[in-house]
């Protein structure tokens, strides 16, 4: 179907609903690179208007990637909840932005999430400023359990990310200690690992498991390796908490990842066959972030922000504990500025918790972005009022094994302090046992490491 709109005698038309979306979407250099963006900002706004006239019913009838072409596609049209869209299934999607701005609240938006499409999502996200991204996004609640409670109105969990260029048990517990001494872990413990393999994978999460299990700290535990090398940790009765896996809206983007829908529900499975959760069974862990569908060449002319949307759709499938963009990873050519990654972090963080998800931002940019500090300061702290569910705690800001430049525990205590968050309410007990004020992060933990050589 195509759809047309004018503007200043001018008329702008769109062949499809992919061209549409695409041409509508805020600049980004992703869109650009990928011939996908509109040519001017006059196509832009006739593109948003047109969109903004479109029933939502629409979205039911006219896929951008065919049915028949790809699992994403066949996920999110099968597990489509009538139901639950039946209360804004009137409506333009004009309407609906005017509804989340107004009458609907958390309940609401609680119960419409199945309802949901992910293009709907990306639709709605477009034809919305930034304010308005961060006002719906704190009306919606997502909480997860696995051995806390993640996502409760009043907190902010912080992932401990304990990285090491080599892999060495002691600078990835030195990074811990820095960590938990200063209030993160709460969301998870989580190590990104240098060499992925079974052995390395093994040896960190034993490391992971011994230093929670010691401190009695509760909280879970992850080795981002490949979900192969995590699926083969377990069949080893390694101590897997949560399975982590990238992906992506296309199954294109996941099969260049390794991965399918039937290979995660593989994954899953195995992780809550351990039943290692003490307070729930979210046992999965994603990452996504706009851009990886261009690299992979598997993006089919849809534009960046839309395909990431529709990761959501595969996340949701899995019943996550944690999901989060790495925003601004990926580097310029998707997203080319501080303006760029802090407007996409705010999409992302407002579609995924619109669809249901516990939605974390990595707040981060590569060393070759127009961007800096400041920029990422400015969006943690509307991510911050946005409600976002966690955020990465990194020593120093500075991740020495990717290479590239995120929040430090100093800043997750800054954006706590600002806004009156705490951590999960079971850690932040943990920390008032241990002579840690959850509240001012004071004192020092009685911790004497094992020798780790």
């Amino acid at each position: 179907m195509a759809f047309a709109h004018s503007i200043g005698g001018t008329l702008y038309r769109f062949s499809d609903l992919r061209t549409l979306l695409a041409r509508a979407s805020p600049p980004r250099s992703g869109d650009a690179l990928a011939g996908v963006a509109a040519a001017s900002a006059a196509e832009r706004v006739a593109a948003q208007r047109a969109l903004a006239e479109l029933p939502l019913r629409h979205f039911l009838h006219e896929a951008v990637i065919p049915y028949e072409a790809d699992e994403v596609t066949r996920l999110i049209q099968d597990r489509h909840d009538a139901a639950a869209f039946a209360p804004v299934a009137h409506m333009t999607l004009g309407g609906f932005r005017d509804w989340l701005l107004g009458a609907a609240d958390s309940a609401a938006l609680t119960a419409l999430a199945p309802g949901l499409m992910p293009e709907m999502a990306a639709g709605v996200s477009k034809i919305m400023r930034l304010q308005d991204l961060v006002a719906v996004a704190a009306k919606c609640r997502v909480v997860t359990r696995f051995r806390n409670t993640i996502g409760l109105p009043g907190t902010l969990s912080i992932r401990l990310q304990p990285n090491d260029p080599v892999d060495d048990p002691r600078g990835v517990a030195a990074a811990i200690l820095d960590g938990l001494l200063l209030g993160a872990g709460d969301a998870v413990i989580g190590v990104n690992p240098a060499t992925d393999n079974i052995e390395t994978t093994r040896r960190v999460l034993d490391l992971l498991d011994m230093v929670r299990t010691r401190f009695d700290i509760p909280t879970q535990s992850c080795v981002l390796a490949h979900v192969t090398t995590t699926l083969r940790a377990i069949e080893q009765g390694a101590p897997v908490d949560l399975v982590f896996q990238s992906i992506g809206g296309t199954e294109g983007v996941n099969r260049s990842f390794g991965v399918s829908l039937t290979l995660l529900a593989e994954a899953r499975a195995a992780a809550l066959s351990l039943k290692r959760g003490t307070l729930g069974d979210n046992v999965m862990y994603f990452e996504t972030g706009q851009g990886s569908a261009l690299s992979a060449e598997a993006h089919h002319g849809c534009d960046q922000q839309t395909i990431e949307a529709r990761a959501y759709a595969v996340a949701r499938e899995f019943a996550p504990l944690l999901v989060n963009s790495v925003v601004g990873f990926i580097g310029p050519e998707y997203l080319f500025d501080g303006k760029q990654i802090t407007r996409a972090g705010l999409e992302d963080h407002f579609c995924g918790k619109l669809l249901g998800l516990p939605m974390g931002v990595d707040v981060c940019y590569t060393n070759h972005a127009e961007a800096d500090q400041d920029d990422m300061d400015a969006l943690l702290t509307l991510l911050g009022v946005a409600g976002v569910t966690y955020v990465m705690g990194v020593p120093g800001a500075d991740d020495v094994m990717l290479a590239y430049q995120s929040t430090s525990f100093h800043d997750g205590l800054y954006v706590r302090a600002a806004l009156g968050k705490r951590p999960a309410p079971e850690f932040a007990a943990w920390m008032e046992r241990m002579g840690l004020d959850a509240a001012s992060h004071a004192g020092a933990l009685p911790l004497t490491l094992p020798d780790l050589r």
